[in-house]
């Protein structure tokens, strides 16, 4: 199976020149690491951040800036800080073209459960629901499986939606699967030496496979 490290690596080769993109909290955060160097694409952070860089090393650490995790980044020349209106604007206008956010579930059909689970403490839904109702491509970084070992590809979300029909792609610890128009995850990669097999029993929801599944690669 994948390290967060590594899926936020395999979602990188996603990444197109010329997109902003937002970076959700968690997995997502680490894409930033890399993106390579030969695209001019621009991050933006849902708390008033467009042009953020990869996380800092210990020597460049500024606690003035942090991403909408928290976390301390670094910021790129020609950056900008500005305040939250001005960032949902941004995004509700539909002007980032790419979000990637880590989720609970998601379902055959694309619905995506990522902000509560019912009898916890939750500091709120952030800027989600705005992302996934706005942005034009989401992809998803995600463990396949609960910590108890159940499935999170799911025929029909049980926890409360966040968006409905928006992800377009999910990278897992498992594989790379994309959402049918149809309704359904189409197996597109796995893993290195994980099967397809295993793959299939571990997603509760309809899975489409068709001919020879590679092995992903991260460059």
């Amino acid at each position: 199976m994948l390290t967060k490290e590594q899926i936020a690596k395999r979602i990188a080769k996603e990444v197109k020149n010329g997109q902003y993109i937002n970076l959700g909290i968690g997995i997502p955060t680490l894409v930033a690491n890399y993106i390579s160097k030969n695209l001019d694409v621009v991050l933006q952070s849902e708390n008033g951040l467009l042009g953020i860089g990869p996380f800092p090393t210990e020597d460049k650490v500024d606690p003035d800036l942090i991403n909408a995790g928290k976390q301390t980044i670094t910021m790129v020349p020609g950056s900008a800080l500005f305040n939250s209106a001005e960032s949902f604007a941004m995004i509700r206008g539909g002007h980032v073209h790419l979000t990637i956010l880590g989720a609970m579930e998601v379902s055959e059909n694309g619905d995506i459960a990522n902000w509560k689970i019912p009898g916890k403490m939750v500091k709120g839904m952030g800027g989600a629901m705005d992302l996934v109702a706005s942005a034009k491509n989401i992809i998803v970084a995600m463990q396949h499986c609960s910590k108890d070992g159940q499935s999170k590809l799911l025929a029909e979300c049980t926890l409360p939606i966040t968006g409905i029909k928006c992800v377009k792609k999910i990278v897992s610890d498992l594989a790379v699967l994309e959402i049918s128009p149809n309704g359904g995850f189409i197996l597109k990669e796995r893993a290195p030496g994980v099967s397809v097999e295993e793959i299939r029993s571990k997603t509760a929801g309809k899975i489409l496979i068709e001919g020879e599944i590679p092995e992903m690669t991260f460059e």
